[in-house]
């Protein structure tokens, strides 16, 4: 199965390869609060092409102002991220990693528009082909799965650092290999990674074991508030501004709680939502069912995959509920007329 995708990618492979060859400065940037995919995938692409070409300069950049989450802190190669506000140079190569849309580059957007050239590598759908070249495989269960393929293609002997932020890029956008997307290529691509030196152990211990006491205290009282709609099918729950003030939690630091929603026996799509500055609401979808929710995403100006997505909206915690329960509850509706008509 591996072998087979990167044949299939080889074309676009070989076009990523030739504008890092041409080029001298290189930025390599992810989306806007970054998750374990997007920062373990930049670090090990970055390495990938230090190692293979090293006449190259490299520059990982962050999206945000904020700090890389502290969640992700152990990983090798974290300390080298730039603020965009820190680089004022314009990349002869700027490669988008974990998204194929602009927007999603918040500040580094404006690098993006002064580089020469632009390349993507991502597993998310995309509407919009703003790149010179690069790979998009919605398929695909991480964007480690694809920069993993990439040293491949391009002979690079993965070192235990790039497989340790490669794991950690697999292992977190799987859900530990619990979501729809743990595929056999995924796998199959996380043997290879331990292989040459990842450490799922660690991984597990500093993702996923390491919360800080405020942290659960802020789970607390999402928990507390997980209420379900749509006789039970949908739950959901939400946390303001205030509550991340009250325990001391940054929003860097909240990548998982929709897992707490999801847990909830019974649902079938979960919908976390929480306050961000400027007067807006971030919520995130999964989907634990065959119910494709990334349409509703987008429909709220976001996106994703048909099992895990996210929107960003104007306004309150209320107008983000009533915006998003009546679309979710409508998918069930329309899934529920679709199997009437099956019969």
């Amino acid at each position: 199965m591996l072998t087979s995708n990167i044949g299939q990618e080889a074309a676009e492979f070989d076009r990523v390869r030739a504008l890092i060859e041409e080029a001298s400065g290189i930025a390599v940037c992810a989306h806007t609060s970054p998750d374990g995919d997007a920062i373990g995938s930049c670090l090990a692409l970055a390495e990938i092409i230090e190692s293979q070409w090293p006449d190259k300069s490299v520059t990982v950049l962050l999206a945000d102002d904020d700090d890389v989450p502290r969640t992700y802190s152990f990983l090798p190669g974290v300390e080298r991220h730039v603020h965009v506000a820190d680089y004022d140079r314009d990349p002869d190569l700027f490669i988008c990693v974990d998204l194929s849309q602009p927007s999603r580059l918040n500040l580094a957007e404006a690098v993006l528009a002064r580089a020469k050239k632009v390349a993507v590598l991502d597993h998310h759908p995309s509407s919009e082909c703003f790149w010179d070249a690069g790979v998009v495989r919605p398929d695909a269960a991480a964007a480690g799965v694809i920069v993993a393929e990439f040293a491949l293609h391009v002979g690079t002997g993965l070192t235990a650092t790039m497989a340790q932020n490669l794991m950690c890029a697999i292992v977190t956008d799987t859900g530990r290999f619990q979501y729809s997307n743990a595929d056999g290529e995924a796998f199959e691509v996380a043997s290879m990674l331990v292989d040459a030196g990842a450490s799922p152990s660690e991984i597990a211990l500093h993702v996923y074991q390491s919360d800080r006491l405020a942290y659960i205290h802020l789970c607390a009282v999402i928990m507390a508030r997980i209420s379900t709609f749509g006789h039970g099918k949908i739950a959901y729950s939400y946390a303001t501004a205030a509550d991340f003030k009250a325990n001391d939690v940054p929003l860097a630091e909240c990548d998982g709680l929709i897992d707490l929603v999801r847990c909830v026996d019974g649902s079938e799509v979960a919908l976390f939502l929480k306050e961000v500055p400027g007067g807006k609401v971030r919520g995130n979808l999964r989907s634990k069912c065959d119910l494709d929710i990334s349409g509703i995403a987008r429909e709220l100006g976001g996106g994703g995959h048909k099992a895990a997505a996210g929107f960003t909206v104007e306004g309150t915690i209320d107008d983000a509920l009533a915006a998003a329960l009546p679309r979710l509850h409508q998918l069930f509706v329309e899934a529920g007329e679709a199997q009437g008509e099956a019969n």
